[in-house]
């Protein structure tokens, strides 16, 4: 029986005759057929393909692939080559091989002949004008895996799914060793002071026993993957971790038999790293690893603080249009002295190594020295950024110097005066910073807007400096009603960075969600931006997926990942003092484009002098995308204002004088119902489950323990509120009473019955 040949085969050939029909035989322009053939036919096997890559091999000399198939966790699993159709691919295989191309498992083809290497040995060269042959060379290309890869792959998913229960043993112990090992306590103690010292006066018991369970559940990876024992030696904050670890472990506690249940991981990830060649790609192999040990072990810190992998090729778009705007609008380059530059939020170093790549060697040792800063507030991403960009250093120069400019520190709050910020060495990094005239400002801050309800017990904390700063910027110039947007922790970056600067020139350039584009609450936003930079540029890579039917399809795919919800997009500010009006400019990918599509759309494009930029010219209500929108829309006559209601303008101004919230209550779900009798039963649950949380809490043995760590978070028992939290801390219980329930009008025209109720209500209007 004959197989039908598979679509993305037949598509194939039809574009190389469209090729053909016009004349195209050049590599350059037939390769882009061979790349869509392999991205189709990877995709079964979770595979991505890029183009155009660049890598370092062990003897410091750069190649550049064609194309190169990776799996989910950054692993090269495949290399491709394409030539032209005309050229004897035998000799340009000879001259690829000695020029250090891998042949674990590489495909040469010219569109006429395929020939596959694998682990050094030629084990195809067929015709590929015949599809049974295309099929056959394609299929042992894919299904190529090392055995130390495969082991990887398995280690990972056991490791997904045992790492809860590894950490909670750790839990155990550490809540044992608290009541029967004084100098343990004591060791603890003093380390929680120095981070509500140094990071967050807030921080609790329980966020700095999850340091020590970071640090003991990844420190051998550090120590042998990055091939650096010496560094919980010398990296400052890594040595005040052990001297609380080695309290915990100098009595019953055996850190060794413990660590031993993860031996397979640690093994699998130890093989998996010696596969890998390029430095960068190990970076960005054990960047996945970081990924994949917080997802695992704590999603909402991975949430709060937005872990993700900026994607390459965005990194180096920003490093290249901020190089491009200091040369063009300044005169100056990233490697000039004076020019000091800042990540705030390094993650694991990606944007630091990109600007250590730019700077010339000549210039390197004082700019490592003196003029590159970045700060990160987790353990494990502050642990792998000062290694990475450590090793990069080595690199370039040949010599060990640590990197001085990173500090363990919370951006955000760095404005509070402190001493004894965790050692020395930190607090005088972050003197040092603090004191340095800032030119730069790039990175990726997190993105997320907060916690979508309070049994997330997932709260963003709070900033005063920062917050008080937008409410004197950004809220005081909107017009919006609700302005709690503005409080979203990029919005925050974006107002650190201005206040940063000061009244200094200068540039920043960060990766962020695209909400404030068009966004109601985001009019002060933009209006303040406008006031405070001379040029704004904003690169809209669109992929909201928070939207619905076809506008989401127009949205395409998200650049960073599918896990990604929100529309990304790069935001270029430039602040020149010289220049007297402020310039907007505006420039989007095309509808219904694949991340694919849009990462190579940005690897086809150096920076952001190259591009056509759409020059916006905003409205009076700071609306900087207004094609296709009325300026009648200001001339009708509010349903309501502020103003009419406090009787600051006449009845003529508005149509309601008065209008309110209402009953806020935090739980429409619960408190809500067409249904009297449903209604009854529902509230009688409800109450019976949060009043028994009410003598939960009054009989806890943990007087430390923080009420969003205490509380149950069940949504199919309760619903929880700020409110209701502090009224079971005040030892509040609620009470069933038949008179509570009411008539209102919940929505226009539709009445249903309401528990109206003090306790479980979180706002009267």
């Amino acid at each position: 029986m004959r197989t039908a040949t598979p679509r993305h085969i037949t598509a194939y050939y039809e574009t190389l005759k469209s090729f053909d029909h016009q004349g195209a035989t050049t590599e350059g322009a037939t390769r882009i057929a061979f790349q869509t053939l392999l991205s189709e036919a990877g995709k079964k096997h979770g595979f991505t393909v890029l183009g155009e890559q660049t890598i370092q091999l062990p003897n410091r000399k750069s190649i550049r692939f064609d194309g190169e198939i990776k799996d989910q966790f950054k692993i090269r699993r495949g290399v491709w080559e394409a030539k032209d159709t005309k050229d004897d691919l035998d000799t340009e295989i000879r001259k690829k091989i000695a020029a250090g191309y891998p042949t674990k498992n590489i495909i040469f083809e010219n569109t006429q002949r395929a020939v596959l290497y694998q682990n050094g040995l030629r084990v195809r060269d067929v015709d590929i004008t015949v599809a049974g042959n295309l099929q056959q060379v394609l299929d042992t290309f894919f299904d190529y895996a090392e055995p130390m890869v495969e082991e990887f792959h398995a280690a990972v998913g056991r490791f997904r799914a045992e790492i809860p229960a590894l950490a909670a043993g750790l839990t155990e112990i550490i809540a044992q060793q608290k009541t029967t090992n004084p100098t343990f306590r004591t060791a603890l103690d003093a380390f929680w002071e120095l981070c509500k010292t140094s990071l967050n006066p807030g921080t609790t018991l329980a966020q700095v026993e999850d340091m020590l369970k970071q640090h003991l559940l990844t420190e051998r990876i550090f120590t042998s993957v990055f091939d650096n024992p010496d560094f919980v030696r010398r990296n400052a904050i890594a040595r005040e971790l052990e001297k609380v670890i080695y309290a915990l472990t100098s009595q019953a506690f055996s850190r060794t038999a413990f660590l031993s249940k993860l031996d397979y991981f640690y093994r699998a990830i130890e093989l998996a790293a010696t596969t890998i060649d390029d430095y960068s790609e190990k970076q960005s192999f054990l960047n996945t690893v970081y990924e994949q040990f917080f997802q695992s072990y704590s999603t909402k810190s991975a949430d709060t603080h937005g872990i993700v992998y900026t994607p390459a090729p965005l990194v180096r778009w920003m490093v290249n249009s901020v190089e491009a705007a200091l040369r063009g609008e300044f005169g100056l380059n990233l490697g000039d002295p004076g020019v000091h530059i800042l990540d705030p939020c390094v993650g694991t170093g990606t944007f630091i190594l990109e600007l250590m790549e730019r700077i010339g060697p000549s210039a390197l040792p004082h700019k490592y020295a003196h003029e590159l800063h970045c700060n990160e507030v987790l353990l494990l991403p502050y642990y792998i950024a000062a290694q990475n960009i450590e090793h990069e250093y080595f690199e370039r120069t040949g010599q060990y110097a640590p990197f001085e400019g990173i500090c363990f520190a919370d951006t955000l709050d760095m404005g509070r005066t402190q001493l004894n910020l965790f050692a020395p060495e930190n607090t005088q990094r972050i003197q040092q910073q603090e004191n340095a005239p800032v030119f730069v400002i790039i990175g990726n801050p997190p993105y997320n807007v907060g916690q979508a309800n309070e049994n997330d017990n997932n709260k963003n904390r709070k900033y005063a400096e920062v917050d008080a700063s937008i409410r004197e910027t950004y809220a005081k110039s909107s017009k919006a009603t609700l302005k709690t947007q503005l409080y979203d922790m990029y919005v925050r970056f974006f107002r650190w960075a201005t206040d940063r600067l000061g009244d200094r020139d200068g540039v920043v350039c960060f990766v962020t969600n695209n909400g404030f584009l068009q966004g109601i609450a985001f009019d002060g936003f933009r209006k303040t931006l406008q006031n405070e930079f001379t040029q704004i540029y904003h690169f809209d890579f669109k992929g909201n997926a928070r939207t619905s039917g076809e506008r989401r399809r127009r949205e395409g795919g998200n650049i960073f990942s599918d896990d990604i919800r929100t529309g990304i997009g790069i935001t270029l500010l430039i602040r020149k003092s010289t220049d007297q009006n402020v310039q907007v400019y505006y420039h989007s990918v095309d509808d219904y484009l694949k991340a694919s599509k849009k990462t190579q759309y940005l690897l086809d494009i150096p920076d952001y002098t190259v591009m056509e930029w759409q020059r916006l010219t905003p409205d009076a209500r700071g609306t900087w995308l207004t094609e296709g929108m009325s300026a009648d829309f200001d001339t009708f006559i509010p349903l309501g204002s502020k103003e009419a209601k406090g009787g600051l303008l006449g009845a003529d101004t508005s149509i309601f004088m008065t209008y309110s919230s209402g009953v806020k209550t935090n739980r429409d779900t619960w408190v809500y119902s067409p249904n009297r009798h449903q209604l009854e039963e529902r509230i009688k649950k409800f109450i019976g489950f949060y009043n028994n949380e009410v003598s939960r809490w009054s009989r806890r043995e943990d007087k430390t323990q923080s009420i969003d760590e205490f509380v149950n978070n069940d949504e199919t028992k309760i619903k929880w509120s700020r409110d209701l939290k502090l009224d079971l801390q005040r030892g509040k219980y609620a009470s069933f009473q038949a008179s509570n329930i009411r008539r209102s009008l919940y929505r226009p025209f539709y009445k249903q019955y309401l528990f109206f109720d003090r306790i479980l209500n979180e706002e009267v209007y």
